[in-house]
């Protein structure tokens, strides 16, 4: 059957019953080397090259994202690594200004030294003037939407055709929306990247990343290639954690929207809260964009608490749902304090231009009972 929908995508996709024994669940392929008819001759040679098991999270990646083809990777870190491989040294990038904490330290503490990597941070709720910005070396546009910590929302359309006057690829990083919500290939980008091990993965018992992109076989073949040359791989036992977590994207991610939604919406009109960011508030900055390419707003939530950092931490002590850990997108409710734990790597004098101040926490909205969810909180921001 042709044009499937979404919700039949992630159950279907990438593989049919299994043809030597008929199972549903295609099985583990555990084998590091595979057998040869002559010198040569093989479909599998080697399980850092491709496995069977990883041939299908790929198959399904692809197809759920609306892309071509695509890789995965060891970790989401690991994917950003290998992509970056794909131009040569002394290049030039712009990035959205609120980005993962990682992604920074990856671009302006490891790649400013093996690839002379500069990178102009842009803040796109501004007027850009692209003729300044782009450069004769420019060779990417990284955008992060919903970004982390901050939840901007950036309007990958307009993006994406200034980026064609220029002839500059647009890579998006979809890790806070996942292909439920947002399909940034769909919306002209050509490379969409994702940790997967947040709501792919779904349940925090895998590390992962993927690369999908439009059909493009120059870039495609370059991609394998540096897949199997720095051998950042996932396991095919990860391989099919993630195909059997795909499974239940749909189904996971309707509740972390909706549980989302309430939970917002209850904060905002928190008096111990200052500011709530959630691009699904209707009078959140660039609401419209975000329902425009969003099909949900997804479970991430930050919010400033009027506080300092001692009730900070007294609040994030007393919560008992939600569970004070690194992450996100899993089952789980997680709540965070970017300035000392996910973006600890980022230099303070640029966190707090960005506005990651000491009482900003992030929340990853869990599938809980959202009453229960909310109950915490209560509890524990009357404690601060």
């Amino acid at each position: 059957m042709k044009n499937k929908k979404f919700n039949t995508k992630v159950i279907h996709s990438g593989h049919g019953a299994d043809e030597a024994s008929g199972s549903v669940m295609p099985p583990i392929n555990l084998s590091s080397t595979f057998k040869q008819k002559e010198p040569g001759s093989f479909t599998y040679e080697y399980a850092r090259t491709k496995n069977p098991t990883r041939d299908i999270l790929e198959n399904l990646m692809a197809n759920i994202e609306g892309g071509d083809k695509a890789f995965a990777f060891a970790s989401g870190m690991a994917a950003i690594n290998t992509l970056c491989e794909i131009f040569e040294s002394h290049i030039h990038i712009i990035c959205s200004d609120d980005v993962y904490g990682g992604t920074r330290r990856l671009f302006d503490k490891v790649k400013s030294k093996s690839q002379n990597l500069e990178v102009s941070y842009v803040d796109f709720d501004k007027n850009v003037n692209w003729d300044e910005l782009v450069k004769d070396n420019t060779k990417f546009i990284w955008l992060e939407t919903p970004s982390n910590p901050l939840l901007k929302i950036i309007d990958i359309k307009n993006v994406v055709e200034i980026a064609k006057e220029f002839k500059i690829p647009v890579i998006c990083d979809n890790t806070f929306a996942s292909a439920y919500n947002q399909r940034p290939l769909e919306l002209g980008a050509d490379i969409v990247i994702n940790s997967s091990t947040k709501y792919l993965g779904g349940h925090s018992d895998l590390i992962g990343g993927s690369i999908v992109i439009n059909k493009n076989d120059q870039l495609a073949d370059q991609l394998a290639y540096l897949q199997n040359a720095a051998g950042a791989v996932p396991s095919p036992f990860d391989c099919y954690l993630l195909i059997r977590s795909i499974k239940t994207l749909s189904v996971r991610m309707e509740k972390h929207n909706s549980n989302a939604n309430l939970i917002a919406n209850y904060l905002e009109n928190h008096p111990k809260i200052l500011k709530v960011y959630y691009p699904g508030l209707e009078n959140y900055k660039n609401y419209e964009i975000a329902k425009k390419q969003m099909h949900g707003f997804g479970g991430m939530i930050s919010i400033v608490l009027d506080c300092d950092i001692d009730g900070v931490k007294k609040f994030l002590k007393n919560l008992s749902v939600f569970t004070l850990a690194e992450s996100l997108g899993g089952v789980e409710s997680l709540i965070e304090h970017p300035a000392i734990m996910t973006h600890a790597s980022i230099d303070k004098e640029i966190r707090d231009k960005l506005g990651i101040s000491d009482s900003l926490v992030r929340l990853s909205i869990g599938i809980e009972d959202v009453q229960d969810i909310k109950n915490d909180l209560e509890e524990s921001l009357n404690l601060i």
